[in-house]
Formats: C-alpha cells, sequence, structure tokens
C-alpha cells in the first residue's frame, strides 16, 4: 500500500523535506560570485544540475532570505551577471562545509576554510585550486520562483580542471580523479565511489 502525500496541503518546510530526501543524490556546487566592490563570496548549493550541452548551461538554485532580500550570492550575480561553479571533492568536503556557514556580507569564505581563490580566465568571480573542476559563467536568465527562490542558469565560458582530472586529447573525466560528493536528504552526503555501468540498448 502506497504513502501518498497532496503536495497542494503541505506546508514549503513539508515539501522541502520529502523532495530532498528523495531527489538523490544531487551534486553540490561551491559557487563563487564577487559583489559590485570585488570582495569574494564563496556558498555551496545542492540544488544544482547541467540543462544543456548546445549551448552549455547549468543552473543554481539560490534561496532568497526570509525577507524576500537577495542572499550574497543572488545579488552578486545580479550585480555582476557572472558566477563560477567549482565542483566539491571529498578532500574539500570541510572546506565547503565552512563556507556554508552564515557570515557577515562582506566575509570572504574562501580564506576562511584555507581555500585558494584563483582570478577568472574570462568572468570577474574566481575559482577555487583546490576544486577537481570549476566552470567560469555568464547569468543566461533567472527564473523568479516565488518569493523563497531564484533558478539561476550561467552558459558555462570556460572550465579549468586539476591536472590529472582530464583527458585533453579525448576529453574523458575520470570519476575516481573528481571524486564528487553529494548531497542527500537533511545533513547526509555521499561519495561516487560506488559504480557500475549500464550500456545504452540498440534496437
Amino acid at each position: 500500500m502506497a504513502v501518498s502525500f497532496d503536495f497542494e496541503q503541505l506546508t514549503g518546510r513539508e515539501r522541502y523535506k520529502l523532495m530532498i530526501g528523495t531527489i538523490i543524490p544531487r551534486p553540490i556546487a561551491l559557487v563563487t560570485t564577487v559583489d559590485e566592490h570585488g570582495r569574494i563570496n564563496a556558498a555551496p548549493f545542492s540544488f544544482f544540475n547541467c540543462l544543456s550541452a548546445d549551448p552549455p548551461i547549468l543552473a543554481i538554485g539560490v534561496e532568497n532570505n526570509a525577507d524576500m532580500s537577495f542572499k550574497d550570492t543572488g545579488h552578486n550575480i545580479r550585480m555582476t551577471e557572472v558566477f563560477t561553479v567549482n565542483i566539491v571533492s571529498f578532500a574539500i568536503a570541510e572546506a565547503m562545509h565552512v563556507c556554508g556557514a552564515k557570515y557577515p556580507r562582506g566575509v570572504d569564505e574562501l580564506k576562511e576554510a584555507g581555500l585558494t581563490a584563483m582570478p577568472g580566465e574570462k568572468v570577474a568571480s574566481p575559482w577555487i585550486a583546490e576544486a577537481p573542476a570549476a566552470f567560469e559563467c555568464r547569468r543566461h536568465v533567472t527564473l523568479e520562483l516565488g518569493r523563497s527562490r531564484q533558478i539561476i542558469m550561467g552558459e558555462i565560458v570556460y572550465a579549468h580542471y586539476r591536472d590529472g582530472v582530464v583527458d585533453p586529447e579525448r576529453l574523458h573525466v575520470d570519476p575516481a580523479a573528481v571524486d564528487a560528493i553529494a548531497r542527500l536528504g537533511g545533513d547526509t552526503c555521499a561519495t561516487i565511489r560506488d559504480r557500475f555501468e549500464m550500456l545504452t540498448p540498440k534496437l
């Protein structure tokens, strides 16, 4: 017998708990931005994924503050039109977690976490030297979802990979070298170290 829920009768918090506990695993983007004064901000987002390769579009879901004002990431992207998505490996998981604390505006989370900011090649926001991969993005479009959240789509304009992660000739990315972590429900995270192959079926 099924356990069912009418989402129209649930509170936002109840919907959130069901969704993040069920739609798993979710990759984590450690997003770096700069504000209009050039100050660096870094924040993790597990409402994140790629949407298109042509054009190369990824998306992050950025929650607003309770009073509908923008958090630092949303504010900075609105002001500068750029951001960088850094993939979170197991090696920098704790540093990512430090970046998720609610620091006052203007605090450089990368310094707090002991991560190294590298200057962007095509955008103002930095990429993180310790990340296995990073995508420099220009804002493509922003969707306002009611009071609570923005979906920000970015077009990837430049990519950085740590040495040994990608074969530059074949463009094959080694998942073991990326060693990405994912978010599950609550405070639970997971690695991608257990893998199996499923070949695309041919008729």
